[in-house]
Protein backbone atom coordinates (compact mmCIF):
# COMPACT_ATOMS: atom_id res chain seq x y z
CA UNK A 1 0.00 0.00 0.00
CA UNK A 2 1.66 3.36 -0.89
CA UNK A 3 0.60 6.95 -0.49
CA UNK A 4 1.44 9.15 -3.85
CA UNK A 5 1.02 12.77 -3.18
CA UNK A 6 -0.25 15.63 -5.27
CA UNK A 7 -1.21 13.20 -8.44
CA UNK A 8 -3.27 16.33 -8.88
CA UNK A 9 -2.74 19.75 -7.84
CA UNK A 10 -5.37 21.78 -6.23
CA UNK A 11 -6.24 23.56 -9.64
CA UNK A 12 -6.80 20.35 -11.34
CA UNK A 13 -8.67 19.24 -9.00
CA UNK A 14 -11.08 22.30 -8.61
CA UNK A 15 -11.04 21.84 -12.21
CA UNK A 16 -12.43 18.40 -11.87
CA UNK A 17 -14.93 19.10 -9.18
CA UNK A 18 -16.58 21.65 -12.00
CA UNK A 19 -16.67 19.80 -15.06
CA UNK A 20 -18.23 16.60 -12.97
CA UNK A 21 -20.38 18.68 -11.11
CA UNK A 22 -21.75 19.02 -14.48
CA UNK A 23 -21.89 15.26 -15.46
CA UNK A 24 -24.61 12.38 -15.29
CA UNK A 25 -24.45 10.03 -12.57
CA UNK A 26 -25.96 6.96 -12.17
CA UNK A 27 -26.60 4.00 -10.08
CA UNK A 28 -23.24 2.79 -8.84
CA UNK A 29 -24.32 -1.00 -8.51
CA UNK A 30 -25.12 -1.48 -12.23
CA UNK A 31 -21.06 -1.06 -12.53
CA UNK A 32 -20.82 -3.75 -10.07
CA UNK A 33 -20.23 -7.76 -10.81
CA UNK A 34 -21.08 -10.45 -8.38
CA UNK A 35 -21.43 -10.16 -4.81
CA UNK A 36 -19.56 -6.77 -4.72
CA UNK A 37 -23.29 -5.25 -6.49
CA UNK A 38 -24.82 -6.04 -3.14
CA UNK A 39 -23.26 -4.19 -1.20
CA UNK A 40 -22.39 -1.14 -3.25
CA UNK A 41 -24.24 2.30 -2.21
CA UNK A 42 -22.76 4.99 -4.44
CA UNK A 43 -23.62 6.83 -7.29
CA UNK A 44 -20.70 6.49 -10.24
CA UNK A 45 -19.94 9.11 -13.71
CA UNK A 46 -21.38 8.38 -17.05
CA UNK A 47 -18.35 6.82 -18.73
CA UNK A 48 -19.84 7.55 -21.99
CA UNK A 49 -20.28 10.77 -21.31
CA UNK A 50 -17.75 12.37 -23.36
CA UNK A 51 -16.56 15.03 -20.15
CA UNK A 52 -16.12 12.20 -17.99
CA UNK A 53 -14.05 10.51 -21.10
CA UNK A 54 -11.91 13.73 -21.21
CA UNK A 55 -10.89 13.73 -17.15
CA UNK A 56 -10.23 9.97 -17.09
CA UNK A 57 -7.69 10.59 -20.40
CA UNK A 58 -6.49 12.99 -18.30
CA UNK A 59 -5.79 11.01 -15.28
CA UNK A 60 -4.28 8.34 -17.46
CA UNK A 61 -2.12 11.18 -18.58
CA UNK A 62 -0.90 12.01 -14.97
CA UNK A 63 -0.67 8.52 -13.98
CA UNK A 64 2.19 8.37 -16.72
CA UNK A 65 3.88 10.80 -15.50
CA UNK A 66 3.97 10.17 -11.76
CA UNK A 67 6.91 7.99 -11.36
CA UNK A 68 5.95 6.87 -8.13
CA UNK A 69 2.73 5.56 -9.09
CA UNK A 70 4.75 4.23 -12.47
CA UNK A 71 7.39 2.76 -9.64
CA UNK A 72 4.66 1.52 -7.13
CA UNK A 73 2.34 -0.72 -9.85
CA UNK A 74 4.77 -1.38 -12.92
CA UNK A 75 1.64 -0.61 -15.15
CA UNK A 76 0.95 -2.84 -18.33
CA UNK A 77 -2.57 -1.67 -18.77
CA UNK A 78 -4.94 0.42 -17.07
CA UNK A 79 -8.50 0.63 -16.64
CA UNK A 80 -10.34 3.73 -17.90
CA UNK A 81 -10.59 5.60 -14.52
CA UNK A 82 -13.98 5.41 -12.61
CA UNK A 83 -15.51 8.64 -10.68
CA UNK A 84 -17.53 7.66 -7.95
CA UNK A 85 -19.48 9.88 -5.36
CA UNK A 86 -20.81 8.99 -2.08
CA UNK A 87 -23.34 11.22 -0.26
CA UNK A 88 -24.62 10.81 3.24
CA UNK A 89 -25.59 7.23 4.12
CA UNK A 90 -24.36 6.04 1.51
CA UNK A 91 -21.38 3.45 1.26
CA UNK A 92 -19.50 0.34 -0.25
CA UNK A 93 -19.40 -2.82 2.38
CA UNK A 94 -16.41 -5.14 2.40
CA UNK A 95 -15.11 -6.52 -1.28
CA UNK A 96 -12.26 -8.03 -3.27
CA UNK A 97 -12.35 -6.03 -6.77
CA UNK A 98 -12.84 -8.67 -9.99
CA UNK A 99 -9.33 -10.40 -11.15
CA UNK A 100 -10.47 -9.83 -14.83
CA UNK A 101 -11.94 -6.86 -16.09
CA UNK A 102 -13.33 -6.11 -19.45
CA UNK A 103 -12.88 -3.05 -20.88
CA UNK A 104 -15.49 -1.52 -22.00
CA UNK A 105 -16.94 -1.97 -25.39
CA UNK A 106 -13.95 -3.33 -26.53
CA UNK A 107 -12.66 -7.35 -26.58
CA UNK A 108 -10.00 -6.55 -24.39
CA UNK A 109 -9.49 -7.78 -20.64
CA UNK A 110 -7.18 -7.04 -18.27
CA UNK A 111 -6.32 -8.91 -14.66
CA UNK A 112 -6.59 -6.32 -11.99
CA UNK A 113 -3.45 -6.55 -9.98
CA UNK A 114 -3.34 -2.98 -8.54
CA UNK A 115 -5.82 -0.68 -7.62
CA UNK A 116 -5.67 2.87 -7.31
CA UNK A 117 -8.08 5.67 -5.72
CA UNK A 118 -7.69 9.25 -6.13
CA UNK A 119 -9.24 11.38 -3.78
CA UNK A 120 -11.25 14.65 -4.93
CA UNK A 121 -12.62 16.06 -1.45
CA UNK A 122 -11.04 17.24 1.16
CA UNK A 123 -11.27 15.32 4.53
CA UNK A 124 -13.34 18.24 6.08
CA UNK A 125 -15.53 17.99 3.42
CA UNK A 126 -17.01 14.81 4.71
CA UNK A 127 -17.78 12.35 8.10
CA UNK A 128 -17.37 8.75 7.29
CA UNK A 129 -15.80 7.83 4.20
CA UNK A 130 -12.86 6.12 5.25
CA UNK A 131 -10.59 3.88 2.83
CA UNK A 132 -10.50 0.64 4.73
CA UNK A 133 -8.06 -2.02 3.28
CA UNK A 134 -7.71 -5.43 5.19
CA UNK A 135 -3.84 -6.07 5.35
CA UNK A 136 -1.97 -8.79 7.16
CA UNK A 137 -0.90 -6.32 10.06
CA UNK A 138 -4.57 -5.24 10.32
CA UNK A 139 -7.91 -2.79 8.74
CA UNK A 140 -5.55 0.38 7.19
CA UNK A 141 -8.37 3.58 7.15
CA UNK A 142 -7.42 5.66 4.67
CA UNK A 143 -8.80 9.21 4.43
CA UNK A 144 -6.13 11.59 2.34
CA UNK A 145 -6.13 15.32 1.11
CA UNK A 146 -7.99 16.00 -2.63
CA UNK A 147 -5.25 14.74 -5.18
CA UNK A 148 -3.72 12.16 -3.38
CA UNK A 149 -3.89 8.46 -4.13
CA UNK A 150 -3.19 5.47 -2.70
CA UNK A 151 -2.46 2.65 -4.66
CA UNK A 152 -2.79 -1.11 -2.87
CA UNK A 153 -3.42 -4.85 -4.24
CA UNK A 154 -6.51 -5.37 -6.14
CA UNK A 155 -6.79 -8.91 -4.12
CA UNK A 156 -7.17 -6.94 -0.50
CA UNK A 157 -10.71 -7.19 1.05
CA UNK A 158 -11.72 -3.45 1.39
CA UNK A 159 -14.45 -0.94 1.99
CA UNK A 160 -15.67 2.54 1.87
CA UNK A 161 -17.24 3.32 5.38
CA UNK A 162 -20.44 5.46 5.62
CA UNK A 163 -20.77 8.64 4.81
CA UNK A 164 -22.68 10.08 7.19
CA UNK A 165 -22.26 13.72 6.29
CA UNK A 166 -21.26 16.15 3.10
CA UNK A 167 -20.22 14.26 0.65
CA UNK A 168 -16.84 12.36 -0.59
CA UNK A 169 -16.27 12.29 -4.89
CA UNK A 170 -12.82 10.00 -5.39
CA UNK A 171 -11.85 8.15 -9.00
CA UNK A 172 -10.63 4.51 -8.92
CA UNK A 173 -8.80 2.49 -11.55
CA UNK A 174 -7.20 -0.51 -11.52
CA UNK A 175 -4.20 -1.73 -13.39
CA UNK A 176 -2.46 -4.66 -14.66
CA UNK A 177 1.34 -4.73 -13.45
CA UNK A 178 3.90 -5.80 -15.44
CA UNK A 179 5.22 -8.09 -12.20
CA UNK A 180 1.89 -10.06 -11.41
CA UNK A 181 3.51 -11.34 -8.07
CA UNK A 182 3.00 -8.51 -5.35
CA UNK A 183 5.58 -9.07 -2.62
CA UNK A 184 8.21 -9.37 -5.65
CA UNK A 185 6.30 -5.75 -7.04
CA UNK A 186 6.98 -4.03 -3.59
CA UNK A 187 10.59 -5.17 -3.41
CA UNK A 188 11.23 -4.06 -6.89
CA UNK A 189 9.52 -0.62 -5.64
CA UNK A 190 12.13 -0.49 -2.48
CA UNK A 191 14.58 -0.97 -4.20
CA UNK A 192 13.40 1.63 -6.82
CA UNK A 193 12.82 4.85 -4.00
CA UNK A 194 16.32 3.85 -2.29
CA UNK A 195 17.85 4.39 -5.98
CA UNK A 196 16.51 7.80 -6.58
CA UNK A 197 17.20 8.72 -2.67
CA UNK A 198 20.44 7.55 -3.33
CA UNK A 199 20.59 9.98 -6.57
CA UNK A 200 18.78 12.99 -4.80
CA UNK A 201 21.25 12.51 -2.40
CA UNK A 202 24.25 13.16 -4.93
CA UNK A 203 26.43 11.36 -2.40
CA UNK A 204 27.13 7.89 -4.29
CA UNK A 205 29.44 7.23 -7.08
CA UNK A 206 28.34 6.72 -10.33
CA UNK A 207 29.02 3.57 -10.93
CA UNK A 208 27.80 2.09 -7.61
CA UNK A 209 25.01 3.98 -9.20
CA UNK A 210 25.07 1.82 -12.39
CA UNK A 211 25.51 -1.18 -10.67
CA UNK A 212 22.46 -0.62 -8.61
CA UNK A 213 20.03 0.07 -11.88
CA UNK A 214 21.55 -2.84 -13.42
CA UNK A 215 20.46 -5.29 -11.01
CA UNK A 216 16.86 -3.01 -10.76
CA UNK A 217 16.64 -3.27 -14.85
CA UNK A 218 17.52 -7.10 -15.10
CA UNK A 219 15.17 -7.78 -12.23
CA UNK A 220 12.42 -6.48 -14.29
CA UNK A 221 13.47 -7.84 -17.22
CA UNK A 222 13.61 -11.01 -15.61
CA UNK A 223 9.92 -11.08 -14.13
CA UNK A 224 8.00 -8.79 -16.34
CA UNK A 225 4.91 -10.90 -17.87
CA UNK A 226 2.98 -8.84 -21.06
Amino acid sequence: MVVIEKVLSKEQVSAYRQQLAQCPWGDGRQTAMGMAASVKQNHQADAQDANVQQLANQLLARIGDTPKIVSAALPHKIFPPCFNRYSETEEYGYHVDAAIMRIPHTSEVIRSDVSMTVFLSEPEEYDGGELVISTEFGQQQIKLPAGYAVVYPSSSLHKVTAVTKGQRVAVITWMQSMVADSNLRQTLYQLDQSIQKLINANKTDRAELDNLHNVYHNLIRQFTQL
